[in-house]
């Protein structure tokens, strides 16, 4: 069997994996959104109860590899639930999945947010106060919009990221795009063609979201013009 006639004959069950994997990331990416956007305000604010958890949080997920983390939530957390408590915990592989990612995906969010935020003219949050909005209201209607904007380049490389280390989910057996393209070479031996169709599957969808990026930021600074 050559090459193109593998890649055709399993690109249906790849594409399915495909499909998992964008939803997969979406959810990681949009629940670590709303995670890091807490985080980040959190790492700005001079509550130290705030900024202190927020900023040990950012470090550790920034200072370790994601792989790490997918096995101490899906192995270690059922390992010490059963030695400290005697509760068995079995872990659904989705759920475990996005939780993991989530989690990750916050922390670099958090930057992400903190940098933008931190990236607009401190008078305009002076200004706000002195015509007699709280600062919960500046941040709201006057910061965060604007920081929006500079920081939707970075989110669409944090999706793109995330898109990517999806595949570190297949050690934990969930049948995202790269554990399909390993179950299809272990029962077929068919190495380079399966693998190759997989790339070429990551190439096209992070290719297509960098060029949504794009189309984005050119719609925001056409905003700003007017």
């Amino acid at each position: 069997m050559d090459f193109l006639a593998v890649m055709l004959k399993y690109l249906p069950v790849l594409l399915m994996g495909a499909v998992i994997t964008v939803e997969v990331t979406v959810a990681s990416v949009f629940l670590g959104s709303i995670i890091g956007l807490f985080a980040g305000l959190a790492r700005l604010s001079k509550n130290k109860l705030l900024y202190y958890p927020a900023t040990a949080y950012v470090e550790f997920f920034r200072g370790t590899p994601l792989l790490v983390q997918i096995m101490i939530l899906y192995f270690g957390i059922p390992q010490l639930a059963q030695s400290l408590l005697d509760i068995s915990i079995t872990m659904n592989p989705l759920g475990a999945s996005i939780v993991a990612c989530s989690i990750n995906s916050g922390a670099y969010i958090a930057e992400i947010f903190r940098a933008g935020v931190q990236s607009i003219e401190r008078g305009q949050m002076e200004a706000a106060r002195s015509l007699g909005m709280s600062h919960f209201q500046a941040m709201r209607y006057i910061i965060l919009p604007q920081a929006y904007k500079r920081v939707v380049p970075p989110l669409g490389n944090e999706f793109i990221a995330m898109l990517k280390d999806t595949s570190l989910l297949s050690v934990i057996g969930f049948e995202e795009l790269m554990r399909r393209g390993q179950l299809i070479v272990a029962q077929t031996y068919q190495t380079f063609p399966v693998y190759l169709t997989a790339a070429l599957l990551y190439l096209i969808m992070t290719f297509g979201i960098s060029r949504w990026v794009a189309y984005m930021e050119r719609r925001l600074k056409t905003g700003d013009s007017h």
